[in-house]
């Protein structure tokens, strides 16, 4: 995979931002006064004044679901070069984790952010690994430079959605004799 773009987002992927399940979406440990939707939502995540920051120390633990099944591509997290988070591990469809059993569950993928990262860079997830995605858990670890808070600007999702079929959308069909 050396050989990918820089942008490394296929074009068929798209920001999954529009198949986020916003009521249910949660992050634990946040400031109450820079929360999750600084980073996640659209027009917020694009303004680098907003961040989403940790409060009692650097780790963030954010689950976001997703109203229909999904196939998760890349990832991009920006943030500042010393608060910016570093170790960041991913977990497909699990819910309910805490800060105290995030470490019983191996994580479906682990990414270590580079400054290109923290810039926009995508990072590139092995996609095997989330071929049906439900929910997405996101542990931030730490940061760049063991700072007391970890900040964060965007988050972006790119994948696919999976073509399923709506079990609610289709009607009985009567016997017609």
């Amino acid at each position: 995979m050396a050989a990918e773009s820089a942008s490394a987002i296929h074009r068929n992927q798209v920001d999954l931002l529009e198949h986020i399940d916003w009521s249910e979406v949660e992050c634990l440990n946040q400031k109450s006064s820079n929360t999750i939707a600084n980073a996640l939502k659209q027009g917020y995540r694009e303004d680098d004044g907003l961040n989403l920051e940790s409060d009692a120390d650097e780790q963030l633990l954010i689950y976001i679901p997703f109203t229909q099944v999904i196939k998760l591509h890349s990832i991009v997290i920006k943030g500042p070069e010393e608060e910016g988070p570093k170790t960041v591990k991913l977990y497909s469809n699990r819910e309910h984790m805490g800060f105290s059993n995030v470490n019983d569950f191996p994580p479906s993928d682990t990414a270590v952010l580079s400054t290109e990262n923290l810039k926009g860079k995508p990072v590139v997830l092995k996609y095997v690994k989330f071929q049906n995605v439900r929910s997405l858990t996101i542990f931030i670890e730490d940061n760049q430079s063991e700072a007391e808070m970890t900040k964060i600007q965007k988050i972006a999702l790119y994948g696919t959605t999976v073509e399923t079929t709506d079990m609610k959308g289709l009607k009985k069909i009567e016997d017609q004799h």
